[in-house]
């Protein structure tokens, strides 16, 4: 990765940051993203590398509707570091170019499925408005049930600090 900060090497960390980065590396591949600035704070990087994991591999929800939130909050955020690492994965998830290259401008992709419409609803009014709506909250509960919406929210969070981390480092594949 590339950055406006110094990131550290896997040579020179301490024990605990070297702990985080191998835990990292073992669930990701690799310590692409946020990971390498966060571990100048190993009190920051351990759970928020711990609750990224939870919100890419453990919700109840399918990798194209994660990849779809993610994306929906990369294009807001206008976060080219996380566009770089979660399109391709989007791709093979199963959007579509054209709906990867409109959330990439911001925009709203024409999706199909009432289910990824929604999340693409309810992701936009959270990252416009903070909030949704009556009508938005009751058709996400009604469809998703509790736990998946309290699941979609914390993705949307979790990688809202993921944008503004690498945005604010200038951090890029």
């Amino acid at each position: 990765m590339q950055s406006r900060i110094e990131l550290p090497s896997a040579q020179a960390m301490d024990p605990q940051q070297q702990a985080i980065y191998q835990s990292v590396v073992k669930t990701r591949g690799n310590a692409n993203g946020p990971f390498l600035a966060w571990l100048h704070s190993p009190g920051l990087a351990a759970p928020a590398q711990q609750l990224g994991a939870f919100c890419r591999y453990d919700t109840q929800l399918s990798l194209v509707e994660s990849e779809l939130l993610i994306l929906c909050v990369a294009g807001r955020l206008q976060c080219v570091g996380e566009q770089q690492i979660h399109e391709p994965i989007a791709v093979e998830a199963g959007l579509s170019e054209a709906a990867v290259a409109t959330l990439r401008e911001g925009g709203l992709a024409d999706l199909g499925a009432p289910r990824l419409v929604l999340l693409q609803t309810l992701a936009r009014q959270l990252l416009d408005h903070n909030r949704l709506d009556a009508e938005t909250f009751e058709a996400a509960r009604q469809a998703l049930g509790t736990q998946v919406l309290v699941e979609v929210v914390g993705v949307i969070g979790y990688y809202a600090l993921v944008a503004m981390t690498l945005n604010a480092f200038d951090m890029r594949l």
